[in-house]
């Protein structure tokens, strides 16, 4: 008779045999037997009645991660399962998509000839809606992460007066992506669509493609259509159209729109510092408690006995074998090799060099640092080192799904653009902060690696090195959230402001 550990094995094969082409799985897929024996120890997660996500015994209860990774996912191989190749997402859902808006939703609107107008409840407060609406045509859908969206074009149709007030920054992004007026006029002309095409004109001229305004005023008049045009973005703020990625326009029009808000609350940047060498002995003072609570917040177990003998270079993997085999002595180690590496850079900062154009190369060298320890004791391998990530990562607990891989090389270059530019300090240490999570580009390290670059934004303003408490995690991590999934970056900025006014008070006294 098999053993226990033999019989999950037979159970883990089939998954594995299963999980080369999927994440989600009907019931009918697997056995009763095998079925039963994964969700029991934690390999398979049941979604609702005879539907199945990969998980892992690693979740927790309560654990969003395996349903988050797993939702568009299901969206589509449902939606295939209950209406065939009949259905599509809403084109308000489509415009998010395609601005790389990549939160996900709490419902997920459906759309269908075949739908019963019907809520489906699903894990952790999500929900699909399937509406009864007729298919257009084949033209204006597309696929995009396995999911029926509506072109471009075809959305920015469709959607309400109302959605360009509540997203602007990302209609402007769709909008601004579009190469010319060819598409969105023929869609005009076929629907007679005289009011949508005074509110597209407006649009488009507001974001300073004319042409495409200009166009299509001038080709629906000549059509003897009465075109009146109408800003919908009247009082929300301008996205400068430019040609890139609908990520980096994103990112550079969420740069924009959130700046202003992180000067109000700031403290006036000291500016740079006199006494350099002063300055940075006062790094120096404060490694130890900036280990303890960055490390802290990332779960490591540190003591001030570990960050001593890793100051005072008693750790040695070579004699130790604890300091060889502990997770947490090679990321204390980690952290002050690249606490070193930055501080070598804040000393440039601190000599007048430019913040954002040194660090986009010095970077590099810090995250090296941090993990080099680990890749030396063989616990992640080399290639670990090479920099940003190849696969996707999720967020525990959160909604926010950073951008896909192939999109983050791209998205780094755009945050080292606007790092350069930025002429505020404090613009530079809060939204780089933040930007760098958002963006998300290491397998691992993303939090450390934000709060290094902050401090060095910081030192270019002549701030003190700045540290968030292991105590106000939650806190923190909930502000991060509230500006990565609803775009409002005031309680970010104004947490970081107050870290910032607890250093300054420590460095006057």
């Amino acid at each position: 008779m098999a053993a226990p550990n033999e019989k999950l094995a037979d159970s883990l094969a089939i998954l594995r045999d299963l999980q080369k082409n999927a994440h989600v799985f009907r019931w009918n897929e697997l056995s009763r037997v095998h079925r039963a024996r994964l969700v029991r120890n934690g390999f398979l997660r049941e979604v609702i009645k005879g539907w199945l996500i990969s998980s892992g015994p690693e979740a927790r209860d309560g654990d969003s991660t395996p349903w988050y990774a797993s939702f568009p996912e299901f969206c589509a191989r449902y939606c295939e399962e209950r209406f065939g190749d009949e259905w599509h997402l809403s084109p308000e859902q489509s415009i998010l998509l395609h601005a790389e808006q990549t939160v996900i939703p709490p419902q997920v609107i459906i759309h269908s000839p075949k739908a019963t107008n019907h809520k489906i409840p699903l894990p952790f407060g999500t929900s699909i809606f399937d509406l009864r609406q007729r298919m257009p045509a084949a033209g204006d859908l597309t696929i995009r992460d396995d999911l029926r969206v509506f072109t471009p074009t075809a959305a920015v149709i469709r959607i309400s007066e109302g959605f360009f007030q509540d997203y602007p920054i990302e209609t402007q992004v769709v909008l601004g992506s579009i190469p010319d007026a060819t598409d969105v006029l023929r869609r005009l002309l076929e629907g007679g669509h005289s009011v949508v095409a005074g509110r597209l004109a407006a649009a488009f001229r507001r974001i300073g493609r004319v042409d495409i305004a200009d166009e299509i005023v001038v080709t629906m008049r000549a059509a003897d259509y009465v075109v009146r045009e109408t800003d919908p973005f009247a009082g929300a703020p301008t996205v400068e159209a430019v040609s890139e990625s609908p990520l980096a326009g994103r990112m550079r029009a969420m740069w924009q729109t959130m700046r202003e808000r992180v000067l109000r609350v700031f403290p006036p940047a000291p500016g740079l510092p006199s006494k350099k060498a002063a300055f940075l002995r006062r790094v120096d003072d404060i490694y130890r408690a900036d280990a303890y609570h960055s490390l802290s917040i990332e779960g490591y177990l540190v003591s001030d006995v570990l960050i001593e003998r890793v100051r005072s270079g008693n750790w040695n993997p070579d004699l130790n074998s604890g300091d060889r085999q502990s997770r947490d002595a090679l990321s204390a180690r980690g952290y002050w090799q690249a606490f070193q590496a930055v501080k070598g850079s804040v000393g440039e900062i601190i000599g007048g060099a430019n913040a954002g154009k040194l660090v986009r190369g010095a970077h590099r060298a810090w995250y090296r640092e941090l993990f080099q320890p680990c890749v030396a004791a063989g616990l992640i391998p080399a290639t670990a080192l090479a920099g940003y990530r190849n696969n996707a990562v999720y967020l525990r607990t959160s909604r926010y799904v950073p951008p896909r891989p192939e999109a983050v090389r791209d998205a780094m270059t755009t945050l080292f653009d606007l790092l350069e530019k930025e002429p505020e300090p404090a613009v530079r240490a809060v939204l780089g902060h933040w930007m760098l999570g958002y963006v998300h580009p290491y397998p691992d390290g993303n939090g450390r690696m934000a709060r290094f670059l902050m401090n060095a934004m910081l030192a270019s303003g002549g701030y003190p090195w700045s540290i968030v408490l292991v105590e106000d995690r939650d806190k923190y991590l909930a502000v991060l959230d509230r500006a990565s999934i609803d775009g409002d970056i005031a309680p970010f900025a104004d947490f970081i402001a107050r870290c910032v006014r607890i250093a300054l008070r420590r460095a006057a006294a």
